[in-house]
């Protein structure tokens, strides 16, 4: 059986930690700097985060067609490069308005990073190990989800200091970018005929109904990754347990892709997808329906396993139905889905808390949830078993 663990796999790996570890250690704490620096109301909140993942979500489809279409590895460090730097501009933002302009702007070098680094670490991946090593893959971002919340936490408890946690960001961001600099990869297919654009050079269009389904999962995150702690704090006088949160939603997400990699390696992706959308339906009803720390806690572990059995299989599925030289595309699109949802739950988020209060966006949140997974086991299982190329 051909290596899975082999040197360049070791190194996008490490490399999409970093990327992640830069972004999740801000994540959680920007809704209170953005409160406490700049008085800012719920609703302006949201609407300043969402430009982030505004920005990403134009460049997803543009890094996966640049990903095809032009030499991986270059695409991959210029991406990375701006990604780092753009950590500097938090420090220099004296204003609310610079702020979020900074971080509107950053979220293009994040969007088309996340593409690249994950078509490179397809490209390193021997063909006999590919589903199995898109799983692992993504363990990656789950550690870093695991670790970086509560480090930032507890680095801003200990130091009351939004300027360090900037700094320590842009620090881990350099060392992903050195990591990815020294990565080899082998020379693929390039796309031809460049003169000649079209749609389905941007998003593949024959995954169009598992995007639709994405883009239901990904609103649900969208609200719970930039409200959770105000939600804890209002609701339950929770006023530390966010980093705790994470944690127990990362655990989830690494036992279930641990436990869930034996399907993707059996080609058990439909089954994979069903079961985590069916286990994060629980999870983000048990958040809402039962607000206490009991129900708080517990609903970190179902989201966790539910969405590490979920979005592995569906990256699968979206690979499994694109050619070889659309591999960029494929992932640019499930990205693309996740931060639409994202982008629509942060700004739905903001104005129904505002508008009524957080337990109503949670409920909205839940119907959201349990809408998505019925539309994909209705639906979704058929549509790819009739589309599938692999």
């Amino acid at each position: 059986m051909e290596k899975l663990w082999n040197k360049e796999y070791w190194k996008v790996m490490t490399a999409n930690f970093s990327l992640f570890f830069a972004f999740y250690l801000l994540t959680p704490l920007l809704p209170l700097y953005l409160s406490e620096n700049f008085h800012a109301t719920k609703d302006v909140i949201g609407v300043v985060l969402s430009g982030y993942t505004l920005t990403a979500l134009i460049s997803r489809p543009v890094s996966g067609y640049l990903v095809d279409s032009y030499p991986r590895k270059k695409v991959l460090l210029w991406c990375f490069f701006f990604f780092f730097i753009f950590f500097g501009g938090y420090l220099a933002a004296g204003s609310l308005v610079l702020f979020a302009i900074v971080r509107t702007l950053h979220g293009l070098p994040f969007g088309a990073l996340a593409v690249a680094n994950s078509t490179a670490a397809i490209d390193v991946l021997p063909s006999s190990r590919r589903n199995e090593g898109i799983g692992y893959y993504g363990l990656s971002n789950n550690l870093a989800m695991a670790i970086a919340p509560t480090a930032g936490l507890f680095i801003y408890r200990a130091t009351d200091s939004f300027d360090i946690l900037f700094i320590l960001s842009f620090v881990v961001a350099g060392l992903g970018f050195f990591v990815d600099s020294t990565l080899k990869l082998p020379k693929k297919e390039l796309i031809k005929n460049k003169s000649k654009l079209s749609f389905d050079r941007f998003f593949l269009t024959r995954g169009w109904l598992l995007a639709v389904n994405m883009v239901f999962f990904g609103f649900c995150y969208g609200v719970l990754g930039s409200y959770l702690a105000l939600y804890a704090k209002e609701r339950m006088n929770i006023n530390s347990g966010t980093g705790v949160y994470f944690t127990l939603l990362s655990i989830g997400l690494i036992l279930s892709r641990l436990q869930g990699n034996k399907g993707l390696k059996e080609g058990k992706l439909t089954l994979n997808a069903a079961e985590g959308v069916i286990i994060s339906s629980v999870g983000y009803t048990l958040f809402v329906a039962m607000p206490n720390v009991y129900g708080f806690y517990l609903s970190a572990l179902f989201i966790g396993l539910g969405n590490g059995h979920m979005y592995p299989a569906f990256q699968n599925m979206f690979i499994n139905i694109a050619r070889h030289n659309e591999r960029g595309t494929a992932n640019s699109t499930i990205l693309v889905a996740w931060d639409i949802g994202i982008g629509i739950g942060v700004v739905v988020g903001g104005f129904v808390s505002e508008l009524f209060d957080y337990t109503a966006a949670f409920w909205v949140v839940a119907l959201a949830q349990i809408s998505g997974a019925v539309l994909f086991i209705a639906a979704g299982r058929k549509f790819f078993n009739r589309r599938k190329l692999y």
